[in-house]
């Protein structure tokens, strides 16, 4: 599957040349005909996995939808409470797995600081331009640090970090709902910059490491990946395995 940015409007075009460079695709002004690509729409950056079909794209809002009302009631969030713990104070949350940023915003909504780290190069730029869209309405952004590279690296250039936050990509099941949306969109983007996400070598790479905590989100149903779990928080169709 190939990939271009797709400048539609010439004052986007210095911004989608950056994107450009820094992705190494091409930059076109005629609209794809094939294969996917990724634009710049009134509503931020977004990312498209087939131009034949161009529906669903792919962009960050942290300040509407389903984002949006999760940050709105953080305090709810009662599993991901859990995983941390009995705390009093902020603590320092190195996120392996940023993804979209959907767990490690609600972290920074509760107060804490977090160092979130994604592989691929298209998610961390959608992600970016979401915080850079949404600073100003939600200042808590500042307790961020994005990166974009391999976590496992990353992690041992950092110190006092109270826990590690895994959420890989859930196994590929045959039921359409897991293929819809978003969840379908990452896949793409993984398969189309050459990223394997398997949760097992990514828990033995941070598990060889000095980790104090390691949180690792998995399916309710899902085997365990290692059978020392100090303990785990279940919830109906989630489990998070906690490892001190």
């Amino acid at each position: 599957m190939s990939c271009v940015v797709y400048a539609e409007k010439t004052d986007n075009l210095k911004k989608l040349k950056r994107i450009s460079n820094y992705l190494d695709y091409d930059l076109v002004t005629d609209f794809p005909k094939e294969g996917s690509y990724i634009g710049i729409s009134d509503k931020g950056l977004y990312f498209i996995q087939d131009a034949i079909n161009p529906t669903n794209p792919l962009s960050i809002d942290f300040l509407s939808g389903s984002m949006g009302w999760r940050i709105r009631r953080a305090d709810h969030e009662t599993l991901l409470k859990k995983t941390l713990g009995k705390i009093k104070e902020p603590i320092r949350i190195f996120d392996a797995t940023a993804g979209l940023l959907s767990d490690a915003i609600i972290f920074l909504s509760l107060g804490h600081k977090v160092i979130a780290c994604e592989q691929s190069k298209i998610l961390y730029l959608l992600v970016l331009d979401a915080c850079n869209r949404a600073k100003e309405d939600l200042p808590f952004l500042s307790n961020l640090e994005l990166i974009n590279g391999d976590s496992a690296l990353i992690y041992k250039d950092y110190k006092d970090i109270d826990a590690v936050y895994l959420d890989p990509m859930y196994p590929e099941s045959n039921k359409n709902a897991l293929r819809a949306g978003s969840l379908n969109a990452i896949r793409d983007i993984l398969n189309l910059e050459g990223i394997v996400d398997k949760a097992d070598s990514l828990f033995e790479e941070f598990k060889n490491q000095d980790c104090k905590k390691i949180i690792l989100k998995r399916p309710i149903k899902s085997q365990k990946i290692c059978s020392n779990i100090n303990y785990q928080i279940k919830g109906k169709t989630t489990r998070f395995d906690v490892y001190i």
